[in-house]
């Protein structure tokens, strides 16, 4: 697109733009590509369930932002979404409805709901079953087929992956999250993080031998403040800190997310021609809880589509469950996953710092 064209596509979005996030030179990145669990599905799960039931089919998901179900897991947009919108792209598409067809010209989401980082053999040696047979390599395996159908040769696919921005996750949360849903012993988690943080890697220089010049890979969020471990472990005995968030918990996260950035710093020391972004969703949430009120928000700890105990989280999301309030004034959408404006704070500090390195705006 020329610089003619560029501006006029700056002068009939702007209002767009302010609302969302500062804009950018046009045709800074061509695609996104994105990978993870249920934070960033835009449709992938309700697609591979086919005609079965689920509520993320239905109204309230949806409500805000698109005013109709889109098989995110949110009543808007999810993170991926103000990323595209910031770099004026198109919302990246599920990648399964047109998996075998699709060329994907903007890019694809890859992401699928209940995705773990590690395979669920790694977990049989502890007895321990995943509910779903999702995880990043077979995320990445899936792209991979996309690509040589689209790029059948080495050329092809190092020019369509040096134009694209990589968005690796959130993943891995689901590792732990399914090991303490289970009720397993926690401290036994930490055994995990090496190998969780090492999948991400392995993953990640995949990706960037394929061709890809930069991704973003996101550390995990506070857990400890998420509505529903509140509701499951935030029994009288155990601590919390100043802001009511469960202690253990945001402790393990702070672990995980150190290894992870250990190992992003790997990856860059082993690659100096690739854009690593480390993106702190723990930190940018964290900022949210702290100060609520900044961002137009009630109480963070407690969910907006739920049942009536004290954190809105006994009943789930659905058609016939309560809405409290405005999404605009919650941080939790359901308990587990969070609101279009949740979202949208976060991507704000990714984008614009300071809950990123580099900053994403600035990798342009």
């Amino acid at each position: 697109m020329g610089s003619f064209g560029c501006l006029s596509v700056l002068f009939v979005s702007v209002v767009v733009l302010v609302l969302n996030s500062p804009t950018v030179q046009c045709g800074c990145y061509k695609r996104i590509f994105s990978f993870g669990d249920s934070i960033i599905d835009a449709g992938n799960f309700v697609h591979a369930i086919g005609n079965g039931p689920s509520s993320y089919k239905e109204f309230p998901f949806g409500m805000t932002f698109f005013h109709h179900p889109t098989g995110r897991i949110s009543d808007g947009r999810i993170l991926v979404d103000f990323y595209a919108q910031a770099f004026e792209l198109p919302l990246p598409p599920p990648s399964m409805p047109e998996q075998d067809s699709g060329h994907f010209p903007n890019g694809a989401n890859f992401a699928v709901l209940a995705a773990t980082a590690l395979p669920g053999s790694y977990f049989h040696r502890w007895n321990h079953t995943l509910p779903t047979g999702w995880d990043l390599g077979g995320e990445i395996n899936w792209f991979k087929h996309m690509l040589q159908r689209i790029a059948p040769s080495d050329g092809d696919k190092r020019r369509i992956l040096g134009e694209p921005l990589i968005v690796l996750g959130e993943i891995g949360g689901n590792d732990y999250n399914f090991w303490f849903g289970a009720r397993r012993p926690r401290e036994q988690a930490f055994q995990f993080i090496p190998d969780v943080v090492g999948c991400i890697r392995d993953n990640a220089q995949e990706v960037i031998g394929l061709g890809a010049k930069t991704i973003v890979i996101p550390n995990n969020f506070p857990i400890g403040c998420v509505p529903e471990y509140l509701d499951w472990f935030g029994g009288p005995g155990e601590p919390r800190d100043e802001h009511q968030c469960l202690r253990w918990f945001n402790d393990f996260s702070v672990r995980h997310n150190e290894a992870l950035r250990g190992v992003i710093n790997q990856l860059r020391a082993r690659n100096p021609g690739v854009k690593i972004i480390y993106a702190d969703y723990f930190g940018a949430t964290m900022e949210v809880v702290k100060t609520p009120s900044r961002f137009g928000i009630g109480n963070p700890l407690v969910a907006c589509c739920g049942g009536n105990n004290q954190h809105h989280t006994n009943d789930g999301c659905n058609r016939t469950t309560r809405l409290w309030g405005n999404p605009d004034n919650f941080v939790s959408w359901d308990g587990v996953h969070m609101t279009d404006k949740a979202y949208h704070a976060i991507s704000d500090g990714v984008l614009n710092g300071p809950f990123a390195d580099p900053p994403l705006l600035r990798t342009c």
